[in-house]
C-alpha cells in the first residue's frame, strides 16, 4: 500500500526527530563523561593537574579541579593546599565573592594555619575589588563614589595583617594598601562636602571637612578639607575663621588653587546627559587644578 505524499512527509519528520534526539543524547553523554573525567582520580594526580592549570594561568580550569579535589578528599594536606589554590584562582579570575567565601571557609577550618596571614591579605585584595570590577571597567565609576562597605572590610583585613602579623611578608604591602584605602575614604567624604558646598549647605560642608581632618589626617585630601572650611566660613560671613583656614593653607600648601580663586571646580552638568560618561567625582576637577 503506497503512502500518500502527506504520510511520507510525516514519516520523514518523525525520522528526523528521532535522529535529533539520538544526537542530543550522545552529546549529553559526552559532556557527562567530560564533566566526570576527574572523578575517582588519586588526590596527587588531581593536585598536579590543578597546579598545571595554575602555571598556565587557566584559572577557571584550576578552580574546577581543586574544587573536585576538596569534594572527593575533604581531609588531608592536599585539601589545605587545594583550598589555598582555589581561593587564589578565584581571585585571579575576578570571582571575588567566591574567593572571599573560600577564604572565610579556610579561616574557620584552619584558624592557626601557618599561612593564615596570607589568607587575610588575599581577602583584603578580594574585598578591595569586590563589586567594582564590572562598574569600573564598563562605566568608569570612581571607587570613592560607590558603596564603600567592601573597601572598608578590605581595610580591616589589611589592618589584621599589619597588626597581628607585623613580621609576615605581607605586612608592608598591607600597610601601603591601607594608605590607598584611607585616601579613597577621604575622597568619598570630600565628595560629600563639595556636594553640600555646591548647594550652599555651608554648615554641613564644614561638618564633613572637619570629619576628614579628624578621621583621615595626612590623607591626600586634607588641604582640600581646609579649603572647604575657608570657603564655607567665608560664605557664612565669618571672616576670621575663614582667614584662619586660609592661613593654614598658605603655610602648608601655598599652591592650592583655592588661594588663587580657582577652587572649587565642578563637573559640567551636561555630563549627566551622557549615559556612557561615568559618574565623575567632583574631586577630580579639584585635584587636576591643584596639580597645575
Amino acid at each position: 500500500m503506497a503512502l500518500s505524499p502527506r504520510s511520507s512527509l510525516s514519516v520523514l519528520r518523525l525520522v528526523a526527530l528521532l535522529v535529533l534526539v539520538a544526537l542530543l543524547a550522545t552529546g549529553c553523554g559526552r559532556n557527562k563523561t567530560k564533566k566526570d573525567a576527574d572523578e575517582g582520580r588519586p588526590v596527587a594526580e588531581l593536585y598536579e593537574k590543578g597546579h598545571h592549570h595554575m602555571e598556565r594561568g587557566n584559572w577557571a580550569s584550576a578552580e574546577l579541579v581543586f574544587r573536585r579535589l576538596v569534594a572527593q578528599y575533604p581531609y588531608g594536606p592536599y585539601t589545605e593546599q587545594a583550598l589555598m589554590e582555589t581561593a587564589y584562582a578565584q581571585y585571579k579570575a575576578g570571582k571575588h565573592d567566591d574567593a572571599v567565601s573560600t577564604i572565610d571557609r579556610f579561616i574557620r577550618t584552619y584558624p592557626t594555619h601557618r599561612n593564615i596571614a596570607y589568607f587575610y591579605y588575599l581577602r583584603g585584595l578580594s574585598n578591595s575589588n569586590r563589586d567594582a570590577v564590572f562598574m569600573q571597567r564598563v562605566w568608569s565609576l570612581d571607587p570613592s563614589r560607590r558603596d564603600l562597605s567592601s573597601p572598608q572590610q578590605a581595610y580591616e583585613d589589611f589592618n589584621t595583617v599589619a597588626q597581628r602579623y607585623p613580621n609576615s611578608r605581607y605586612a608592608a604591602d598591607a600597610r601601603q594598601r591601607m594608605v590607598v584605602l584611607r585616601n579613597v575614604f577621604a575622597r568619598h567624604e570630600m565628595d560629600i562636602a563639595l556636594y553640600y558646598m555646591r548647594r550652599g549647605a555651608w554648615l554641613s560642608a564644614i561638618g564633613r571637612a572637619k570629619y576628614i581632618l579628624e578621621t583621615y589626617p595626612q590623607s591626600d585630601y586634607q588641604y582640600d578639607a581646609v579649603a572647604a572650611l575657608a570657603e564655607s566660613y567665608r560664605n557664612l560671613g565669618q571672616p576670621e575663621l575663614a582667614e584662619d583656614a586660609a592661613r593654614v593653607l598658605r603655610l602648608n600648601q601655598p599652591s592650592h588653587p583655592y588661594l588663587s580663586g580657582d577652587w572649587p571646580k565642578y563637573p559640567w552638568a551636561i555630563r549627566k546627559l551622557n549615559p556612557f560618561a561615568g559618574e565623575r567625582s567632583p574631586t577630580t576637577g579639584q585635584r587636576d587644578a591643584s596639580r597645575r
